[in-house]
């Protein structure tokens, strides 16, 4: 229990500053809903753009006159954001001991192996949450405030839900492997990399229809707000790759991180 306090304490920082920022992001971009919404032309607007603008910005089939159509946008940067945390705080859970030279410190309470990566694991856990929660607070409050009425939780509740798949699923990423890398150091590089290939992959299908086949590849294009908005929901087998990866991506942790020399 120690040990994870531990770690939370290590990142309390981290969070607050990452919670400070979705904040001010969801402000931000509601606040250009506002302005660009109130010719009554921002459905046109967006249309007239380059497809290859509109697949960027994440419009595409999303009502924009609608604060939960704006919404949907902010939303393909609210992945991202939450992802890159998920990702490197994956990564640097088991990195952090090598390269601050603490290993020592594990060395010498008695705890298993398995029992350490568990409260290590579990404090990131905590921290995606937190991340999560913020997000979804914010967004149901300042979106509200431009919605006119419209009913926004419910469409706010399942991109949070979606969101929240993706941040276990690239913390795992990024835990299995710093835990199976011999330099452990670089676990937040390749991670990262691997991040910015999936996302460059999706808005690569949203410009090519001929590599939609390839949509099975990027977990971003498995929980997209304009398909889990409008009725469509999450799609079974989207769920059942994220649900199988995850599980298989945390027993490689496991048992990687069981096996690995930490070096001081």
């Amino acid at each position: 229990m120690n040990l994870f306090l531990r770690e939370l304490k290590t990142y309390r920082k981290s969070i607050i500053f990452w919670s400070i920022g979705i904040i001010l992001f969801m402000i931000s971009g509601m606040t250009k809903y506002k302005a660009t919404a109130a010719n009554g032309q921002i459905n046109n607007l967006f249309a007239e753009m380059p497809k290859s603008l509109q697949a960027i910005m994440g419009s595409g089939a999303l009502d924009l006159s609608k604060a939960s159509g704006y919404f949907g946008i902010l939303v393909l940067y609210l992945f991202l954001m939450a992802t890159i945390h998920a990702t490197m705080l994956g990564a640097n859970i088991i990195a952090k001991e090598e390269r601050d030279k603490t290993a020592e410190f594990l060395f010498v309470k008695p705890l298993s192996r398995n029992k350490v990566i568990s409260y290590k694991l579990l404090s990131a856990f905590v921290n995606i949450l937190i991340f999560n929660l913020v997000t979804w607070v914010s967004s149901v409050i300042v979106v509200g405030k431009y919605s006119k009425g419209e009913d926004v939780n419910g469409d706010i509740a399942i991109v949070m839900l979606g969101m929240f798949i993706l941040q276990l699923l690239f913390l795992v990423i990024g835990s299995s492997i710093a835990a199976s890398s011999k330099n452990s150091k670089k676990a937040a590089s390749y991670a990262t990399g691997i991040l910015l290939v999936t996302f460059i992959l999706s808005i690569a299908i949203d410009l090519n229809e001929k590599i939609e086949g390839l949509k099975y590849l990027t977990p971003f294009k498995y929980y997209e707000a304009k398909n889990i908005m409008y009725g469509g929901g999450f799609k079974i087998s989207f769920l059942a790759i994220s649900i199988i990866l995850i599980i298989v991506l945390t027993v490689i942790t496991f048992f990687s991180y069981r096996n690995r020399d930490l070096r001081n």
